[in-house]
């Protein structure tokens, strides 16, 4: 009997509905004490695994596709992985992995005709590892069902009828029945109690919303509910049908029967294949999608409009509704009573002459709720253009699912044209109000939408009908993939293209033992596969140990007149609340815990203790504070610099006498640009563990923080104790990105005062939302500029402000104001400059540090009137690139010197290896044929200056035992959090005491070992620590050499074994850099050396919807820095179109977890994915010529942006349109559509009286699935 898998989330699966199943977890497939997994394998070889916290879930994605389908294609693998997200790697070595175990189709394979792009050119990159090596997958070898399980539900099954179950906790009662008549009558007895199937949408209401219900049903085993029939008129599917086997049903319907039959089926199954992630979907039920009526479902929208059916029954009641019916009146219809059950769906088949298709635009492709979706249908009168029936529905712009059933009405009997069209899109505009002021942005959005989505569906008919007017250039491919012959899939996943990487080859003189510079595998990386790894949250629990859940501020700005604790402490489990803290703080900058005065949104004002997390979150959402609002409410840059809301110090860098520069220049332009902020969204949430040693005032720290030496600091602080006291230890961390240091150590202080005030272990794992409330991110910034050009494009004169939103605290605000300074000039030599930056003091959390630290704000800054200037010139963006580019040895605008050799290199490389001029060329040809798609292309240079700007920033230490047994154990300062630096330090220890890598052993990093390291930031720490491993060894060396000297023939072992304790068994080495920078004269060498790179992006717009695709990239780069290059390339492309950040009038964050906040996913990268060097490439500053890369690429990902800005300048210059115009930062569809302005988006502006068509409509959609490129080449 074939048995079918199912990838699920773990924290959204109710134990309860487990009965009978039998559940693998990553350490049942394959662990190190038994035997690898050929998935745990690859992932780990393919370096698909860099800080290791997502890999559990991409391993058992990958093993559930793999034991349903041993062979699986490319787009069965992007599905599988479509729910899993990853912030490290950019996903392309995750891929690398899956795809050694795909199976490349042949033209000729029936299943190829999902679309003839699919399965093209699926090349998997070899060069970072050896496909010799892996492990084959052999199906014969895996787990079996449990035979216990399968025994007595096979007897079950045949002697004796299924028994109710029922599950009673200490809160909630779980029922379980088998038949309908059952549960018809507990729906009768608890008419309040919901009914959960897949647990998607009540699971979320109670682990996240407060939500209580204390019975719930589980109707999941009764079989009218899972009912499969076809019928005359169609399809009926139960109601407790997963998503997943609902898609299956459909994708089998859709190859049995005619195509004329089956245009429902295919409108539902385009909506099912982006509808969550496979995960969500296997668990998910239908009828739970439709009963729940919310605007966000993408299904209820084509359903409706598809006339389907629902079959309802209570007790002594069985009755069919229309499904548009319960969408009649809005929220509040009350169609279905609380005591009747949705029993089954009924989806009909379609006529001859009827037409059905459904749209979405979501913030991601993939498993993101849509802004606004619809689904549409049309019949026509037998051998005509004339509407006979007309159904449009829309959902997500509003609060439900809504019927423009006027509009319908009243173009029934019209003729399928252009009049009929105009007179639709006003008559929709009319009908479907849309909550929100008039002339607010989203809005404006999501009404151009239902228009263009009409404007589609008018589009896709019309070809059906071949009725297209003539003036319409017909390349139109339709817009969702009927898995027929002769369709083609709208948008593929991002990852079914070619993967290209050019990487170093070691010097074939190079001893086979010395790993520097191999390709060498995460230490880790096979620990992160198998689960075995162990993070925060992974530690054993300690005895007594207590949980403690953070209280936080509900206001922005306001005084504290009460805190209320007493409910609280009544809660069960409930140990303390811990307030008075404000005055152990006095000693630190921030403020923790307050009982005065609160200064942001998220502030914790007091925390609670209790025996589990449950039952602290209870207890603290029972905290009731009175707040006294306090004035000024400052939340954005306008309003700091309205109310001169400022930290200090300002900062100023100046060269050259800009003001004497303006009067001699021929052209001057001035702009404005705001970059919006960024959340870190480390897979591992802000985490630690807090356990008193019980004596002279001792504690043990295990935090998950990139900073151990200030949080000892700010813990004994908070304590006031010595920091001797304080042992702080980390073994790895789960993702940082600079967002594990102050606020981490604020953190770790109040479990810290928790534990000392109960004297009890306490641990404190931030949930995802609380974190994004809690923490702050990337500094949001608004630049005015002036420029001062000739007309041949030279820049001789910038004057420039930086405003930055540092927030409630100046944390590292000051410090990325100065960075983004020296950064400034990006590339270019400007021989008179002046900048000014300014940190904001606002009501909003703290925000810190983040990859880059200020330069991809400030570039961007830069970049972006570099591209103003060309189009003031009418000269291409890339000639005044060339045009202004340091060119020779001089001096940067803060006076250290500069040269630009590998720079120029760069930039000439990728001109010629993405053949920059060929593409322009034919982008160019392409947007002359295509009127609503569009393409764009950009080649962007980057100088990325690496160093910290004082001594002091960039010292490391390195603590190297030797055992006599040989083996070695070694410590440093440095951070593990996904790039592998524990790894590296092995490989230095390796080649400079000339043994295995395997005889050398990392423990832990650890305040007891190595006191006072800096942070592991700025991609500082493989240089930092390295030169401090290398010169820890050769120091051991020396201390060996007179042993060696007597046995020169002999093993390590030899020379290890006599030696004295005493004299050779450890050192601590110290070592750093000499950077400086006095910003009283604006000058100073701050850095260390430079990196340079250059990215070319080519990228595809859509113009009805503003939705764009990056399908190639090319870098350089190498070996294991390949993935570090890439993950940072992805996470700027998400700064820079996609994690947008939202916020309430009162300073709320909207924007609080996976659902609202979108980063990339596995949909969203390049299709291909070029990685090369610029050889051969020197630092002499840096261990072994090493360059600290981690975050210089992160830059790069503003070449799509300015792709996506060439592609909307095709569009407004081919439409007459103003040519100066401004983009922010996210680049999102929103903002895309809105500048691609057309007659949709004006009769939107101008009410919906202007007319759609005035003049003669144009289309030509290529298809849409057609490549957009990025070629990118970083020297390092």
């Amino acid at each position: 009997m074939f048995q079918r898998h199912y990838s699920a989330n773990a924290c959204l699966l109710p134990i309860c509905s487990l009965y009978g199943v039998a559940v693998t977890t990553v350490e049942g497939i394959g662990s190190t004490k038994t035997r690898i997994h050929p998935v745990q394998e690859r992932l780990a070889k393919c370096h698909g695994s860099q800080c290791g916290f997502c890999t559990p879930g991409m391993v058992m994605s990958i093993y559930t596709l793999l034991r349903n389908h041993p062979e699986p294609t490319s787009e069965q693998m992007i599905a599988a992985l479509a729910g899993n997200l990853c912030r490290c790697t950019g996903y392309r070595p995750i891929l690398d992995a899956c795809k050694t175990f795909c199976k490349v189709r042949s033209s000729g394979d029936r299943s190829a005709r999902l679309g003839p792009l699919v399965y093209m050119h699926i090349q998997v990159s070899t060069s970072l590892f050896s496909a010799d090596e892996f492990q084959p997958l052999d199906p014969t070898q895996e787990l079996i069902f449990p035979p216990e399980l399968m025994v007595p539900f096979a007897t079950m099954a045949e002697n004796q009828p299924k028994t109710t179950l029922v599950f009673r906790g200490g809160r909630v009662t779980w029922i379980s029945p088998v038949s309908l008549d059952e549960l018809l009558d507990l729906k009768a007895t608890y008419p309040k109690a919901p009914l959960v199937v897949g647990n998607t949408g009540v699971g979320p209401d109670m682990n996240f919303r407060g939500v209580f219900h204390p019975v719930l049903i589980a109707p999941a085993r009764i079989p009218d509910l899972n009912v499969l029939k076809y019928t005359n008129d169609g399809l009926t599917l139960g109601a407790a049908c997963s998503l997943s086997l609902v898609k299956d049903i459909l994708t089998n319907a859709i190859a049995k029967f005619p195509e004329e039959k089956t245009r429902v089926f295919c409108a539902v199954l385009q909506q099912l294949r982006t509808l969550g992630g496979e995960q969500i979907r296997n668990v998910a039920s239908f009828g739970g999608n439709i009963i729940s009526r919310k605007s966000t479902s993408d299904l209820n929208p084509v359903l409706a409009a598809s006339n389907c059916m629902l079959n309802l029954a209570s007790r002594g009641q069985r009755r069919q509704i229309p499904m548009s019916d319960i969408f009649a009146d809005g929220v509040g219809n009350n169609t279905i009573t609380p005591e009747e059950i949705l029993v089954s769906i009924h989806i009909p088949y379609s006529r001859k002459g009827e037409y059905v298709s459904a749209f979405r635009q979501a913030p991601r492709r993939e498993n993101a709720l849509p802004i606004t979706n619809a689904g549409m249908r049309v019949l026509f009168e037998e051998g005509t253009d004339i509407i006979k029936d007309l159904s449009i529905f829309y959902g997500g712009a509003v609060s439900a699912t809504v019927c423009a059933k006027e509009t319908c009405w009243t173009l029934i009997g019209r003729h399928w044209n252009e009049q009929m069209l105009d007179e639709a899109c006003r008559l929709v505009l009319k009908e479907v109000a849309l909550p929100g002021s008039a002339g607010d942005e989203n809005v404006d959005y999501k009404k151009t939408l239902m228009v263009s989505f009409f404007y589609r569906f008018f589009l896709e008919i019309s070809q059906s009908l071949k009725t297209m007017p003539e003036h319409v250039c017909c390349s139109f491919i339709l817009f969702y993939d009927h898995c027929k012959s002769n369709r083609t899939v709208l948008f593929l996943p991002g990852c079914a293209g070619c993967v290209f990487l050019t990487v170093q080859d070691v010097d074939p003189s190079q001893s086979s033992q010395d790993p520097v510079g191999r390709p060498v595998m995460h230490q880790s990386g096979i620990k992160h596969a198998t689960g075995e790894a162990v993070y925060i949250d992974d530690l054993p629990s300690v005895d007594g140990e207590l949980f403690l859940a953070p209280v936080t501020s509900s206001r922005a700005h306001a005084k504290i007149v009460s805190i209320d604790t007493s409910e609280a402490l009544k809660g069960a489990g409930v140990f303390d609340v811990i307030t008075h803290m404000w005055e152990l703080f006095e000693s630190t900058v921030p403020v923790l815990l307050c009982i005065l005065q609160v200064i942001c949104v998220g502030q914790i004002v007091c925390a609670v203790v209790a025996d589990s997390y449950v039952h602290a979150k209870q207890a603290a959402a029972k905290v009731k504070i009175e707040y006294e609002i306090l004035e000024p409410v400052i939340l954005t840059i306008e309003e700091a610099i309205k109310h001169n809301s400022f930290f200090e110090p300002k900062r100023k860098l100046e060269q050259g006498n800009v003001d004497e520069a303006f009067e001699t220049v021929d052209n001057i332009i001035e702009g404005e640009i705001c970059i919006g902020g960024q959340k870190h969204f480390y897979m591992e949430t802000q985490s630690m563990l807090v356990v008193p040693k019980g004596e002279d005032k001792e504690m043990d720290l295990y935090v998950s923080t990139q900073h151990p030496a200030i949080i000892q600091e700010m813990v004994a602080a908070s304590l006031g104790v010595p920091a001797n006291r304080i042992m702080c230890h980390v073994k790895r961390v789960g993702g940082a990105f600079g967002g594990k240091i102050l606020r981490t150590g604020l953190l770790a202080s109040v479990a810290a005062v928790a534990a000392n005030k109960t004297s009890r272990a306490v641990r404190l794992i931030l949930s995802r939302e609380d974190d994004m409330v809690i923490t702050g991110g990337r500094h949001p910034f608004m630049a005015k500029y002036k420029v001062g050009f000739m007309n041949d494009g030279r820049i001789t004169a910038v004057d420039a402000i930086y405003y930055v939103n540092g927030g409630c605290t100046p944390d590292e605000s000051v410090l990325v104001a100065e960075v983004s300074l020296l950064k400034m000039d990006n590339a270019y030599k400007i021989p008179n400059l002046r900048c000014w930056a300014y940190v904001c003091k606002t009501n909003l959390p703290s925000n810190t540090a983040f990859r880059g630290f200020g330069f991809p704000q400030s570039g961007l800054v830069t970049e972006t009137w570099i591209t103003d200037v060309a189009d003031k010139t009418c000269l291409s963006p890339e000639k005044i690139r060339e045009i202004n580019m340091y060119k020779k040895s001089e001096q940067t605008h803060f006076k250290q010197t500069l040269d630009p050799q590998n720079l120029t290199r760069c930039w000439n490389e990728c001109m010629e290896k993405s053949a920059y001029y060929s593409r322009r060329t034919a982008i160019d040809e392409f947007n002359k044929q295509n009127y609503w798609k569009k393409r764009g292309i950009a080649i962007v240079p980057m100088k990325f200056p690496f160093g910290l700007g004082t001594p002091y920033l960039s010292q490391a230490a390195a603590l190297v035992h030797i055992y006599t047994d040989g083996s070695v154990l070694l410590t440093h300062g440095g951070i593990e959090m996904g790039q592998g630096i524990h790894t590296k330090m092995i490989q230095v220890a390796s080649r400079e005491l000339n043994i295995p890598m395997s005889r050398i052993h990392f423990c832990e990093t650890s305040t007891t070992t190595v006191p006072n390291a800096f942070a592991s930031v700025a991609s500082a720490g493989t240089d930092v620590n390295g030169m401090a491993v290398k010169d820890a060894c050769q120091t051991l060396l020396k201390r060996l050499q007179p042993i060696i000297e007597k046995n020169p023939t002999g093993t390590w072992n030899d020379w290890v074994r006599p030696v004295n304790p005493t004299e050779c068994v450890r050192v601590l080495q110290k070592l750093g850099y000499n950077e400086y920078m006095d910003w009283e004269k604006g000058e100073g060498q701050p850095f260390t050396y430079f990196l340079f790179g250059a990215a070319c992006s080519e990228v595809e717009i859509n113009c009805l919807t503003g939705d764009h695709k990056v399908i190639t990239e090319c870098q350089r780069s190498f070996k294991s820095n390949v993935n570090k290059i890439e993950g940072a390339f992805v996470q700027g492309v998400g700064l820079y179109t996609m994690e947008e950040l939202k916020y309430s009038s009162e300073g709320a964050l909207y924007t609080r977890g996976p659902d609202q906040y979108k980063i990339p996913a596995v949909c969203d990268i390049p299709e291909q994915f070029s990685v090369s060097l610029l050889s051969p490439s020197q630092n002499p500053y840096a261990i072994y010529a090493s360059k600290g890369i981690g975050e210089a690429g992160f830059f790069l990902g503003c070449s799509v942006f300015f792709a996506l800005r060439d592609a909307v300048t095709g569009v407004r210059n081919e439409r007459g349109l103003k040519k100066t115009f401004a983009l922010n930062s996210p680049l999102t569809a929103e903002q895309i559509r809105a500048n691609c302005a057309d007659a949709f988006t004006g009769m939107v502006r101008e009410g919906p009286c202007q007319h759609v068509c005035p003049e003669p409509l144009r289309l030509c959609y290529g298809n849409l699935s057609s490549p957009s490129q990025i070629s990118l080449m970083v020297f390092l």
